[in-house]
């Protein structure tokens, strides 16, 4: 668990627990934005195992958090499925930037993934979840494979966006399909929340790629979906779009 509390001149830690494989690394590059690494140390996840992580904007706070490296979900088991459940809370004020860098997803993994985000009526998001159907360089194919992903963005206890996705067999046959994702090997969900996202969507329309597209569910709320043929054009479009949407506040580690 962690929070970011509102200091002088900026955030700071507010409160921090961890134990397990997962850890938190704390970069402080910028006094306003408590930034917030967190890495796996065991390398990736497979069957059988599971993660939680509860992260916290206390009030006029702000919060980033991404990973050190793409996430790797790898072969399991028969029988084994493994859990990773994200909880994100935002009060009153208060921003936070969700920005997890690629999970990637291996031929036989069994993953189901939950993300939630409780906002106040006036926080603030920026929220991506990068998703890899394979490494493209190494030929890789997702021919058995599961996978269940839910996102819900609730606020001030009301349903604001809920999105969910399950992937089941031949992955890479399903997504082959024109009206699915004609082939593509890597996909993007981004969502913001925060009063002048009206005026970002004719910028970040600007942006995406032709296998994108963005919408305005709200009147503070934007949408998009990107595909792409492989991860390395998946970021050649996510990394101008989330520095911009994050006030030149992106993760170092996003560059490398």
């Amino acid at each position: 668990m962690v929070s970011a509390k509102a200091a002088r001149g900026g955030s700071t830690i507010g409160e921090l627990r961890q134990s397990g494989a997962m850890k938190l690394l704390f970069p402080r590059p910028d006094p306003a934005l408590l930034q917030t690494i967190v890495i796996n140390t065991a390398g990736g996840i497979t069957g059988g195992d599971s993660f939680t992580l509860n992260a916290r904007a206390e009030a006029q706070a702000a919060l980033s958090l991404t990973t050190q490296a793409a996430e790797r979900a790898y072969r399991a088991q028969p029988g084994q499925v493994a859990a990773l459940r994200n909880t994100l809370t935002v009060d009153s004020g208060a921003t936070l930037h969700w920005l997890p860098q690629e999970s990637i997803l291996y031929d036989g993994c069994a993953l189901r993934r939950h993300l939630t985000v409780d906002l106040a009526q006036d926080a603030s998001l920026l929220l991506v979840e990068p998703l890899v159907f394979g490494r493209a360089a190494m030929g890789e194919a997702l021919r058995h494979a599961y996978f269940r992903d839910r996102i819900e963005v609730n606020r001030a206890g009301q349903p604001l966006f809920h999105d969910a996705m399950t992937l089941s067999g031949d992955v890479t046959a399903h997504l082959a399909a024109p009206h699915i994702a004609a082939g593509a090997g890597a996909l993007a969900t981004l969502i913001y929340v925060a009063p002048d996202a009206e005026a970002r969507l004719p910028r970040l329309r600007a942006q995406l790629p032709n296998s994108a597209g963005a919408s305005l569910i709200g009147p503070d709320l934007l949408v998009a979906r990107i595909l792409a043929a492989d991860s390395f054009d998946l970021r050649q479009s996510l990394v101008p779009i989330l520095g911009a949407l994050s006030g030149d506040t992106l993760p170092r580690s996003w560059m490398t």
